[in-house]
């Protein structure tokens, strides 16, 4: 399989190691001063560039027939532009806030606890934490926000404030510090007890093997899709 890297960051170079570990081709390379390659040569292209560069990187990529995986947050509120783009030139999009199996089993479980949850809300205060690196752009994270939705549409939160919460709101505190790769916490908080669950990703690595599959799932699809449908979950 030949692979196109839009975005040549730390997890661009992660991609890289993992995709020829695999025993794939990096054909082309994208990244803000630097390009390398032919991008029509491309059997799919992974996008992990900064959030301003997401939009015209994968429509590059969808003119030109090529499928996107796409792991870059902080851009979403063009996402459906994109969906519809996508559909225009009849190929297909795979975007996910994060690629690691451990987290879209943690997307599961969360989904779960909040259906669980709901008949009790009102007793308890529901946050959540996320702690990266220092370098991370996107405050909150765009595995906070997937958390954050999928307890909204269970209970009766309305919407997510950053560091502020009220009876329709639910908080979600963001910390910056150090070279976490990624910790995220979901509790749920009464005056008798407090439920909580947790991820704590070790190093970066699940996230670029994570997105290595994706890529390797999305060949020969037509369509949108998420990790759900690589994971069957």
């Amino acid at each position: 399989m030949k692979i196109a890297l839009l975005g040549y960051g730390k997890m661009g170079k992660m991609i890289d190691s993992y995709a020829k570990k695999r025993k794939h081709k990096i054909s082309f390379i994208l990244d803000r001063d630097y390009e390398k390659g032919s991008l029509t040569e491309a059997d799919v292209a992974i996008n992990f560039s900064v959030p301003e560069s997401a939009v015209s990187n994968i429509k590059l990529a969808l003119e030109n027939n090529i499928p996107v995986v796409c792991g870059t947050t902080g851009w979403l509120n063009r996402i459906s532009e994109i969906e519809k783009f996508c559909i225009k030139n009849n190929s297909a999009f795979l975007y996910a806030s994060n690629f690691s199996i451990g987290v879209n089993i943690f997307f599961k479980v969360n989904k779960c606890l909040a259906k669980l949850m709901s008949p009790n809300t009102p007793d308890y205060y529901a946050s959540i934490e996320e702690i990266h690196h220092a370098e991370k752009l996107d405050s909150p994270s765009g595995t906070a926000i997937s958390l954050a939705e999928d307890i909204i549409n269970s209970t009766i939160y309305e919407k997510w404030e950053l560091g502020r919460h009220n009876k329709k709101s639910l908080k979600i505190e963001s910390i910056r510090e150090g070279d976490n790769p990624g910790t995220h916490s979901v509790n749920y908080v009464s005056q008798l007890d407090e439920i909580s669950i947790k991820h704590k990703a070790y190093k970066r690595d699940g996230f670029a093997l994570g997105a290595v599959i994706a890529a390797e799932w999305l060949i020969d699809k037509k369509g949108i899709f998420n990790m759900n449908d690589v994971l069957k979950i």
